[in-house]
């Protein structure tokens, strides 16, 4: 399990750089693209995954994801993980998309299997706690499906998104033909799709795209610090019960409203025999702030 590596109120934290194991398949291990760190004190519970490769803009290429991968497959096993962000290390950038120069030495056979590895990848930001990315710059085609895959956005004013994938001879291919229209509907997604076109965050925010936008700051990291903000909203709260709700919304918005109603009374049920739920009606009726232990 992932341990608090520092006090979040210093300036300077230390991350723990992730090194993704050799696989014969996919070339050797590269050097750590990512990194990942558990906040302490007051910000226990939050996880944070920042991408840390400048030299392509955080393209996702094999060693980034194979790392991305490793590293979701790490917290997903930490019950102390309440909400996990995705940001990134490079100004201007969170996520540039595909590594197109990397895929252009890859056989027809070999781009086919990147890509379902890619869709993986998506699947797998499917995590049990929320999730959260905090794009201060561009997140243009994987990119900004690697967003979408969150459940929540936030992004810098001076942010740049876009599923361009159209104007490279190409369609998404890692889920965005299919959460986009989820996120703002059927004909918005179309018409961003067929045009490649690039949004800014107040544009993204005005189609529902992200869930809030703020002004850009001189460190460049001011969807960051909103994100964090959000994820501190998140905390109080029963992490079971923000898990199961998360279940019930994601698992009831692809049925019917029956079978999506059966859903949530079975993610209800679930919740009924936990200590959190006596511990809230305790809190409410003795008029003091619940205390919450994921139990």
């Amino acid at each position: 399990m992932l341990r608090a590596l520092t006090d979040p109120r210093r300036l300077a934290r230390p991350w723990k750089a992730l090194r993704a194991r050799s696989c014969a398949s996919h070339g050797p291990a590269g050097p750590p693209e990512i990194q990942v760190r558990a906040l302490a004190g007051a910000d226990h519970g939050i996880a944070e995954i920042l991408m840390n490769r400048p030299s392509a803009c955080n393209a996702l290429g094999n060693v980034l994801v194979n790392q991305l991968l490793e590293a979701l497959a790490q917290l997903r096993e930490d019950q102390q993980v309440r909400v996990l962000l995705f940001r990134s290390g490079v100004k201007g950038v969170f996520c540039a998309g595909a590594d197109l120069k990397e895929r252009e030495q890859m056989s027809e056979a070999e781009v086919g299997i990147f890509v379902q590895r890619l869709r993986g990848l998506m699947n797998e930001i499917a995590f049990p706690a929320p999730t959260i990315a905090a794009m201060d710059g561009f997140a243009l085609g994987g990119g900004l499906e690697l967003a979408l895959a969150c459940d929540l956005r936030v992004a810098a004013s001076s942010a740049v998104m876009g599923l361009i994938e159209t104007t490279r001879g190409l369609l998404p291919g890692a889920g965005g033909t299919q959460r986009l229209p989820r996120c703002i509907g059927v004909a918005l997604a179309k018409e961003l799709i067929f045009t490649g076109r690039r949004l800014n965050g107040a544009q993204a925010q005005a189609l529902g795209l992200v869930n809030h936008t703020v002004l850009q700051n001189e460190d460049g990291n001011a969807a960051y610090h909103r994100a964090r903000e959000l994820a501190q909203e998140i905390l109080p709260q029963a992490p079971i019960a923000v898990r199961l709700g998360k279940v019930a919304i994601d698992r009831g918005m692809e049925v019917d409203i029956a079978s999506g109603m059966a859903i949530e009374g079975i993610c209800y049920a679930q919740n009924i025999p936990t200590q959190d739920r006596l511990e809230g009606m305790a809190a409410f009726k003795e008029k003091r702030p619940p205390r919450f232990v994921g139990k």
